[in-house]
């Protein structure tokens, strides 16, 4: 198991989700944390609210292009902010056949007793893939992990 994929699985084991988890790594490898974040990010789990919708993975590595390109106060987007998300949802649907954490899975996710909900093994490799290619789209608009403000 590489180093990318046993942290995923220990953030996974603590309870992250995959949208948690993207984002989460990103401020790991920035050496920052910001709680608040992480936390409504829980409202996109399982599939936005766990209904099994748009996928975490998704939804998380658009959060990545939006610390890095979104607007903050009146400013405007990055001008590339826009087609980086355009390239990654073209690029998602492509590799996993849906845009939707049920049909991407394609079983139900595990709710216990506690309401909790567990992500399959399947989940681990996917957020891998994604958030390498979120950072490979955005090498090719010239951002740089860490660079920014």
């Amino acid at each position: 198991m590489n180093e990318m994929a046993f942290r995923i699985f220990q953030l996974a084991s603590r309870g992250y989700c995959c949208t948690q988890i993207m984002v989460k790594l990103v401020l790991e490898q920035e050496e920052r944390e910001n709680k608040d974040l992480i936390k409504a990010l829980n409202g996109l789990c399982g599939g936005i609210g766990s209904s099994g919708g748009t996928c975490g993975v998704l939804t998380g590595g658009i959060c990545i292009f939006g610390l890095y390109g979104g607007k903050e106060d009146c400013d405007n987007n990055k001008e590339d902010f826009n087609n980086m998300i355009k390239e990654y949802m073209e690029w998602f649907k492509e590799e996993f056949e849906s845009t939707d954490c049920l049909h991407i899975v394609g079983e139900q996710l595990l709710v216990d007793e506690s309401g909790e909900i567990s992500y399959p093994v399947k989940c681990g490799s996917i957020i891998e893939k994604s958030f390498n290619r979120v950072w490979q789209i955005m090498d090719e608009h010239g951002y740089e992990l860490g660079e920014r403000q």
